[in-house]
């Protein structure tokens, strides 16, 4: 019987829309999937997840163009198809791991596998329309095989952030989904077997690619793990997809280090530097220290800073749990903050920073902002002019509000960017800097509720010198990075290093997401 006039019953046609259902969610996962992992390589988020999805489209309507040169047994084409899906589907994460870790041809070999993945999905669409044309007229089967293909898409997107993300992280994910591909395949093979030229050499093919899927999965922490010695270096003693992000430590004799999507947090090497400047430095400068709100600092470290000081209420705001969990319970962790966590006088909120200070009440005398670098909007919108603005309203009389900067040498359009914006809401803005030897020089941006009344600029840098000799020294605090020496010179900055022409960070452009692309790109 010819496969041109197989379709006899609306059964043939359920099965037929089952695999573009299943079709069109696997496609969308797979965008999603090469999206996030090249964002946990390359940063940018945005910028990955445009190209992708504008590469797989592209891939799609050249697939759509050479489906017209298949004339001929559409259904073993379609089978073939769904079974070279699953191979470089399910492969997809091995083969970005592969190509990250082990050779400098990232794009290259991402690109390639983008237009292969959306060259077949381009070319089964119009196929199963095709054959669906057997059973209905053309608008009816158009009809029928574009609605599933969107509900399916819709699926997909609430599929693969909450729940197979934070439940199977991106390489058990793309096994999975290739062996949903290839049960697609099986399903028609044994229900149209009747119709196929090439029955048993497409259940061969399909068993042979069931082994190398099921042991990927399987496997897949094995594998997971090989790639990111190569990728980390170090020792990896704790490795999690959460529901927000990666989360990898690493360990090297006695350096313990912290990785977020693949970027450094921090080094015990000398996170000492960091804490004590974005901390001690702010805290002395208060009028009255008693509460205090920290914006990300998930891991216990700024909050092991603040507990010298006699405060009543340290709140710490952090979105991923995971993350903050860890701080409290992991031993590592609990060594390096000293047991920060476990205080009575810390609270931990695992919500994001925005939607807690839109609905925050209470006043801060202190706010300090350590959070990661803004690299996509989700963080974007924490350097923007609106958010600052919402926080100085949460500030006490005499507060002061200092933010993480990133590197004025790295990337110093995105220091000065954060620098000015701070500038739109309050009178007095001091930036400041450390070096650390993992990072380089790192900047910092302290703004001011309250001003103190000088003359100028100099004259204000000035007078907060000399109340820090007067106050961040005469007390009990045994510093392992600041000392008077050191401290009129974290003020100053070289000439590569100097104020530059910005654009203001605000929600409606995000230009910090850009500054910040640009800044790290020259150095990667």
């Amino acid at each position: 019987m010819s496969q041109e006039s197989f379709l006899k019953n609306r059964r043939q046609v359920a099965v037929l829309l089952t695999s573009v259902f299943i079709i069109s969610i696997c496609s969308i996962l797979y965008e999603l999937l090469i999206s996030t992992v090249a964002s946990y390589f390359q940063g940018s988020s945005v910028l990955h997840f445009s190209l992708v999805i504008g590469l797989f489209l592209s891939a799609m309507g050249v697939g759509s163009f050479l489906s017209r040169f298949l004339k001929r047994n559409l259904l073993d084409w379609f089978i073939r198809m769904e079974i070279a899906l699953s191979v470089f589907g399910g492969a997809s994460t091995f083969i970005l791991y592969y190509a990250f870790s082990l050779t400098p041809y990232f794009y290259g070999i991402a690109f390639l596998l983008i237009m292969i993945l959306g060259i077949i999905i381009g070319v089964e669409i119009p196929v199963l329309t095709r054959i669906m044309r057997q059973h209905e007229n053309l608008r009816e089967a158009i009809s029928d095989v574009l609605s599933f293909d969107y509900l399916g898409a819709l699926i997909a997107s609430f599929l693969f952030p909450l729940v197979l993300l934070p439940w199977l992280g991106t390489m058990r994910t793309a096994f999975i989904i290739g062996l949903l591909n290839l049960c697609i395949a099986v399903l028609n093979i044994f229900y149209f077997k009747k119709y196929l030229k090439q029955f048993t050499a497409s259940l061969i093919v399909s068993g042979i690619v069931f082994v190398f899927l099921l042991g990927g999965f399987l496997y897949s922490f094995k594998i997971n793990s090989f790639f990111e010695q190569f990728l980390y270096r170090d020792e990896v003693m704790y490795s999690k997809q959460t529901n927000y992000q990666k989360v990898v430590i690493t360990r090297w004799n006695q350096d313990t280090r912290m990785y977020i999507n693949g970027n450094l947090q921090f080094s015990t090497r000398d996170e000492y530097r960091y804490h004590e400047a974005i901390t001690h430095i702010p805290a002395a400068l208060t009028m009255n220290l008693e509460n205090v709100l920290v914006l990300g600092g998930g891991d216990g470290l700024v909050a092991r800073e603040l507990l010298y000081y006699p405060i009543k209420k340290i709140e710490v705001v952090d979105l991923d749990p995971d993350i903050t969990i860890l701080a409290k319970t992991h031993p590592v962790f609990k060594n390096i903050n000293k047991e920060a966590f476990l205080n009575s006088k810390v609270k931990i909120y695992n919500q994001d920073a925005y939607k807690f200070i839109e609905n925050a009440s209470d006043l801060y005398d202190l706010i300090i902002i350590d959070l990661p670098d803004p690299n996509d909007t989700a963080l974007g919108k924490l350097y923007t002019k609106e958010f600052y603005g919402m926080l100085k309203k949460r500030m006490s009389v005499g507060g002061i509000l200092v933010t993480q900067s990133a590197s004025p040498y790295f990337a110093p359009e995105v220091f000065w960017c954060i620098h000015h914006t701070l500038e739109e809401p309050f009178d007095a803005v001091v930036p400041y800097s450390v070096y650390m030897p993992t990072f380089g020089q790192w900047g910092f941006n302290m703004a001011f509720q309250t001003p103190l009344k000088t003359e100028n600029e100099a004259a204000f840098q000035q007078e907060i010198l000399k109340q820090l000799d007067s106050k961040l020294f005469n007390n009990k605090i045994s510093y392992r990075y600041l000392n008077r020496e050191m401290l009129p010179g974290i003020f100053k900055f070289d000439q590569d290093m100097k104020e530059r022409s910005t654009q203001i960070n605000q929600l409606t452009n995000q230009v910090i997401i850009d500054y910040y692309s640009k800044g790290w790109d020259n150095w990667r």
